[in-house]
């Protein structure tokens, strides 16, 4: 590789005074630095540059070259993310030493990195061998199926079986979320599901905020077929409690949860509500200070009122059903909507088999943080019975 350098690199001038160097300028604010060259205040002649330019091309093309046995590694879709490519269609073998932009202008944070879905587990597990491959999701209070698309895409992409519910009145549901008048009523889709599962089938259920009081509720009817349950963000009861039991505990005048919630009265204002909406407005810092944009302008399209009468509704949980379950909780670390502190109350009051922690999540982490969420739920799948 020297000597390739030396062939292309120009050669030096003879007998040049010592050129007096400026000091580097400071950086840029979030600019790259990968190629940054220390500059002088001499201008450089452009055939200079080119054959520079050309010279290390080359070194590090040599230098792929022979690390690859004689073959090549292209760059595919990022430079940052390198990988072999298995097509070796004609099309793609002309531009193989190419080094493609990326086509994401999207800032990726380094606690959620942009990787590919083989990349983040374990390749020497294959989903076919576990317990059950088939998850169960089940959206939060106003939220609905459309809430998991990034999370049903990566786990069907890993290889496992997915369904996302649509509680009643939620999502695409016709039902009016006004007229819903118990827990059994609003779960009801979830129960019927797990109902009709074949004897002797399992699956993971993952309840996200109000979705861990629905998941509750059907593990005390459904133990043998349910693996593991996952409380993401979520209410999780003991018995007795209720959902509002659990929320309102260290709730304040300035809370933001109380400042976004809207009673709706269908029954007429002497009546007691019927339904909880969230102001718009509040939204993004309620529920989605750290997701991307795009997914709020989603949400704040999709969401649906919450129904009153569930949230109230004291529930009936047993050891030997809900408790022969086994129960994960993962923690969002950056939640305005249910905050660490209440998340821990709910932990300590009732200790799950595994806590785990989403580190820059908010109260929607299948927005903010996809990949990251999608690892934890693929490492739970793999924890083997005690």
């Amino acid at each position: 590789m020297g000597n390739l350098c030396a062939i292309l690199a120009p050669k030096p001038p003879l007998k040049k005074k010592p050129i007096k160097r400026l000091p580097n300028p400071p950086p840029v604010p979030n600019s790259s630095t990968r190629w940054t060259r220390i500059r002088s205040s001499r201008k450089q002649n452009p055939d200079d540059a080119l054959l520079q330019e050309q010279a290390l091309a080359a070194a590090i093309l040599f230098q792929q070259h022979q690390q690859n046995g004689g073959g090549s590694m292209p760059f595919d879709r990022s430079t940052s993310l390198r990988y072999p490519n298995n097509n070796n269609s004609s099309s793609k073998k002309s531009n193989s030493n190419v080094l493609p932009r990326s086509s994401s202008t999207r800032a990726r944070s380094l606690t959620d990195p942009l990787l590919q879905p083989h990349q983040l587990v374990n390749q020497d597990v294959k989903v076919d061998d576990l317990e059950t491959n088939h998850f169960v999701l089940v959206h939060g209070g106003g939220f609905g199926a459309w809430c998991w698309y990034k999370t049903i895409a990566l786990l069907e992409e890993s290889g496992y079986k997915v369904n996302a519910i649509d509680l009643t009145g939620s999502g695409i549901h016709s039902s009016d979320t006004n007229t819903i008048a118990s827990l059994s009523e609003y779960v009801k889709p979830l129960t019927d599901f797990l109902e009709k599962l074949p004897d002797g089938k399992k699956v993971i259920l993952v309840g996200h905020d109000f979705g861990g009081a629905c998941i509750s509720y059907a593990m005390e009817l459904f133990p043998s077929k349910v693996a593991k349950a996952i409380f993401l963000a979520a209410a999780m009861l003991k018995n007795g409690q209720s959902t509002l039991d659990t929320f309102s505990q260290q709730a304040t005048s300035d809370d933001l949860m109380r400042q976004a919630q809207i009673f709706l009265y269908a029954n007429g204002n002497n009546q007691p509500p019927t339904a909880i909406d969230l102001d718009k407005s509040m939204l993004k810092d309620l529920l989605f200070n750290q997701s991307p944009s795009k997914d709020v302008a989603l949400a704040s399209v999709s969401m649906r009122p919450i129904p009153f009468a569930p949230v109230l509704e004291k529930v009936s949980l047993s050891d030997s059903k809900y408790g022969s379950v086994r129960r994960f909780y993962i923690e969002t670390l950056e939640d305005n909507a249910i905050p660490v502190t209440v998340q821990e109350i709910m932990i300590n009051a009732s200790p799950p088999e595994q806590v785990l922690r989403l580190k820059g999540a908010d109260h929607s982490p299948f927005f903010s943080k996809p990949q990251a969420l999608h690892k934890l739920l693929v490492e739970i799948s793999k924890i083997s019975s005690p």
